[in-house]
């Protein structure tokens, strides 16, 4: 775990030994071996998580245990719009079969997913909903869901699932949409396509990966698209910097991983001088409902927020009451829910332009 550890935060294992014992370590390295034991699915130790578990106020009792009326939900950071949204339609749904909600958000050295669940289970919780937490995470250790699911906690997981684990999973069918957008622009004319993804760890962008792979075996894209694929960070940010990677490398469309990465790679181009869709065409993911009103208003592959949401209740309330899709024993078979593309004004046809920057990429 160390060497792990190590490698990820890109400092000594000795380094890494005296952070996590408390006993020096830069404030910079504190933050790097922070930050990897995060990424990896590790839970800090106290004198690294201390802002987020402040001590309870004098005065303040700590609450009793609650029914057995409660279920957790396990989110990221809310930054993303599309997690709001399926956090509304999971507490509606659980609220109309009569369950209390708790909303859990998971946060760069904030409260961690495991300690999430303990005081879920503390206070008597009858299931949870994880949504993109660490089982999403390829390089984070999945013997916390096998051990959560032997000890009969019911649980469902979304958009993303454990090989192996016999227990309800639901997402988006990534790959589909993939599939969807790239065909929208080959239609329209472009040949040199890029795909902007979040973090390679992410089950979610790997299977965006696997699609593009797949369209390029196919035929219906290029060998020459195989090298316009760029990983980042979900946000604006990171899809801005992903896009400048491949608007360098000669593409003239781009498929994002969220709606968030689309606005970066806009930014992107009309900070190359170029236009959208005039030279670049850009297609996001999720359809963020204010993002219907930017200027050009994004196309983008919309999440059936909604029926995920339901789906993954319902698959939760069936496991409460015993229920199981998989007779026999054995994994389940993940519920994909398809996508839609939706067509607004941020692709068109290459220009004259665009198959000049083509011309002088190859």
């Amino acid at each position: 775990m160390l060497a792990e550890v190590a490698a990820r935060a890109e400092v000594s294992v000795a380094t890494v030994s005296r952070v996590l014992n408390d006993r020096g370590g830069s404030a910079a390295a504190r933050r790097r071996v922070g930050t990897a034991l995060d990424v990896l699915g590790y839970e800090r130790p106290a004198h690294l998580a201390e802002r987020a578990t402040p001590p309870v106020p004098d005065g303040v009792g700590v609450p009793e245990p609650v029914a057995r009326g409660l279920v957790g939900l396990v989110l990221p950071d809310l930054g993303n719009p599309v997690f709001p949204r399926f956090a509304g339609v999971v507490e509606r749904c659980l609220a109309a079969a009569g369950l209390t909600p708790l909303l859990c958000t998971l946060t760069p050295g904030g409260v961690h997913e495991d300690a999430y669940v303990r005081v879920l289970r503390a206070h008597g919780a009858a299931g949870v909903v994880f949504a993109s937490g660490l089982h999403a995470n390829t390089e984070a250790d999945p013997a916390r869901y096998h051990a959560l699911h032997a000890d009969g906690m019911p649980f469902v997981l979304v958009n993303g699932a454990v090989p192996g684990l016999d227990v309800p999973a639901v997402a988006h069918d990534d790959a589909l949409g993939t599939r969807q957008a790239v065909r929208h622009l080959r239609q329209l004319g472009h040949v040199r396509v890029g795909l902007v993804l979040g973090p390679v760890r992410y089950t979610p962008s790997r299977r965006r990966a696997a699609a593009f792979a797949a369209l390029v075996a196919e035929r219906e894209l290029g060998p020459e698209a195989a090298g316009l694929v760029a990983h980042d960070e979900y946000g604006a940010e990171g899809g801005e910097r992903a896009a400048a990677r491949l608007l360098a490398a000669g593409a003239t469309a781009l498929v994002c991983a969220s709606d968030l990465q689309a606005l970066g790679a806009v930014r992107a181009v009309r900070a190359a001088g170029l236009a959208v869709p005039g030279d670049v065409s850009v297609v996001g993911s999720d359809d963020s409902p204010l993002l219907r009103f930017t200027d050009p208003p994004l196309t983008t592959v919309r999440q059936d927020v909604e029926g995920v949401g339901a789906t993954a209740v319902q698959a939760l309330l069936d496991e409460m009451r015993g229920g199981r899709a998989a007779p026999g024993g054995g994994a389940r078979t993940e519920i994909l829910l398809p996508p839609e593309l939706v067509l607004r004004g941020t692709t068109a046809p290459p220009s004259a332009r665009s198959l000049q920057r083509l011309v002088a990429a190859r």
